[in-house]
């Protein structure tokens, strides 16, 4: 089985028709979603995820009739439709089903979507990206909502245009804030840095998890505000992420970089770890 679908109260092995074009979630992106992983039965952060997947409803102005403890026990029912060895992506999502052009016209549907999603291992090249993230004044940056992900997507096609696999987006005020669809982090001279959490972007679970293995390691890992030049003059720079976990940036614009020992320690930390959370 590659995918299975939670939909109205069942399991099934079909993607369910979910909406139509006057849905308020068609017409007018009324969407947010998380995503988890379950690695050989290993679930980092799961319940977490699935918090976070409520919060991210809500914050949008979504009202899921369904609370996280349900949500965490029904993901653990659908990882277990899979084998024991299967590398799963766990996706609730949260939509506005009905017409009108106001979210209170509608009623917040709710279906989970788990698929075989092998994680990513291969390093990657990265440039700055021209495109921005919004701030909190002009978008929901809040939640994990559908409608941010288009400016992510224009941001890696145009990377890729320029031979790159990935993009560096800013803020508006010039700060780093992450690659298009992943967390950055950055080691110079020993220590970790990632960018302060300033609202404009989505500061991610395992971004989360990996600066407290790192500190309760012993290696100082902190937020800081972080500029272009910091990037270029880095020793490593990695992102954190839920479908990858954590990659290596093996070329920052025309420069080399190395997979190096701050990411090597940071990636065996987090799966060291991973290894300790088993489904129930």
């Amino acid at each position: 089985m590659a995918e299975t679908f939670w939909f109205d109260g069942k399991w099934t092995d079909e993607a369910p028709k979910l909406i139509g074009p006057a849905d308020h979630a068609f017409w007018l992106a009324s969407v947010t979603f998380d995503g988890a992983r379950a690695i050989h039965r290993r679930v980092p952060d799961l319940d977490r995820h699935m918090q976070r997947a409520i919060r991210s409803a809500r914050n949008f102005g979504l009202e899921p009739t369904i609370d996280a403890p349900a949500l965490i026990r029904l993901a653990g029912e659908g990882i277990k439709r899979f084998g024991p060895d299967a590398e799963l992506y766990i996706k609730p999502v949260f939509y506005g089903a009905g017409a009108g052009h106001h979210l209170s016209d509608t009623t917040t549907q709710f279906t989970l979507h788990i698929f075989e999603a092998p994680l990513p291992s291969n390093g990657f090249s990265a440039t700055m990206s021209p495109l921005r993230r919004p701030a909190p004044t002009v978008a929901p940056t809040n939640a994990k909502a559908a409608c941010l992900y288009p400016n992510s997507d224009r941001a890696t096609r145009e990377a890729r245009s320029r031979g790159f696999d990935e993009a560096v987006m800013r803020d508006l005020n010039d700060n780093i804030a992450e690659f298009a669809f992943a967390n950055i982090m950055m080691a110079k001279d020993g220590k970790v840095f990632t960018p302060q959490d300033n609202g404009c972007y989505l500061a991610g679970i395992t971004r989360k998890r990996i600066l407290q293995l790192l500190n309760d390691a012993g290696v100082s890992a902190s937020e800081k505000r972080l500029t272009v030049a910091d990037l270029q003059e880095a020793d490593e720079i990695w992102e954190t992420g839920n479908f990858a976990k954590i990659t290596p940036c093996t070329r920052f614009e025309d420069r080399s970089l190395n997979a190096g020992p701050l990411y090597a320690k940071a990636r065996k930390l987090y799966f060291d770890w991973a290894e300790t959370v088993h489904l129930d």
